[in-house]
């Protein structure tokens, strides 16, 4: 293997590990569809199908990824659906 080739098997690892992180938004019986849908378009930058289909997700099966990416860029995100009151981690 070459040195440009071990340059790029690096990278590609780097890339794998760093966006292997996700925000799961957890099911509870406070928060209604429309406050879940509208933070999930505030927040998380979601159309309102995107928001929609997350809720029913959420709904129906307790729980469902809805963001992935970074950490650093995963950390405020979560904090600001903890603090609108949805049960969220980032795993």
């Amino acid at each position: 293997m070459s040195t440009k080739e071990k340059v790029r098997e690096k990278n590609r690892e780097k890339e794998a590990v760093s966006f292997n992180n996700e925000i799961v938004v957890y099911n509870d019986d406070v928060n209604t569809f429309d406050h879940v849908i509208d933070t999930l378009m505030r927040v998380c930058s979601h159309t309102a199908e995107q928001a929609e289909q997350c809720s029913l997700i959420v709904h129906y099966n307790g729980k469902c990824t809805v963001k992935t990416g970074p950490i650093d860029k995963l950390k405020p995100q979560c904090t600001q659906l903890l603090e609108a009151g949805l049960s969220a981690e980032i795993i």
